[in-house]
């Protein structure tokens, strides 16, 4: 499971479905309807929001926005009701790591994205997330 901390637009089509699929699971998690991935790591985060499901569908909205810029058609009533003011702070460290992460994949996987990104030194996160100086998250498993 990936949830990443940067703007979905960097994904490409295959990440971009992954990280649908992966956050809908999250969210079946944190809402305590299914018993598998309680304790993975890339839930922290979320799970430290006063209401982390919420949390999570706001996450979730901005994925479907991207999804919908893009042509697909993700449902979007499988987001339950999401925390429009959620916020969660990530820091440098996680925010470089996701970022060498995401364009080794890239590289591999699908070059011609990696090649759109390969100028770009500052990326975007996802809105709902507030950088900080800092090192790698202690949940990441680099």
């Amino acid at each position: 499971m990936r949830l990443w901390s940067l703007h979905p637009r960097y994904l490409d089509a295959k990440g971009l479905v992954a990280l649908w699929r992966e956050a809908l699971l999250a969210q079946a998690v944190l809402r305590g309807e299914t018993k598998g991935y309680r304790n993975h790591p890339q839930l922290d985060r979320f799970k430290e929001q006063p209401d982390p499901a919420a949390a999570l569908a706001r996450y979730l909205q901005v994925v479907h926005a991207e999804a919908t810029r893009r042509g697909y058609r993700f449902d979007g009533s499988k987001i339950h009701a999401a925390d429009a003011n959620a916020v969660i702070t990530v820091t440098s460290g996680q925010l470089e790591y996701e970022w060498e992460h995401l364009r080794k994949k890239l590289q591999t996987r699908s070059p011609a994205d990696f090649e759109k990104l390969a100028l770009l030194t500052e990326p975007e996160l996802h809105p709902m997330f507030n950088l900080q100086p800092g090192p790698i998250a202690d949940w990441e498993r680099p």
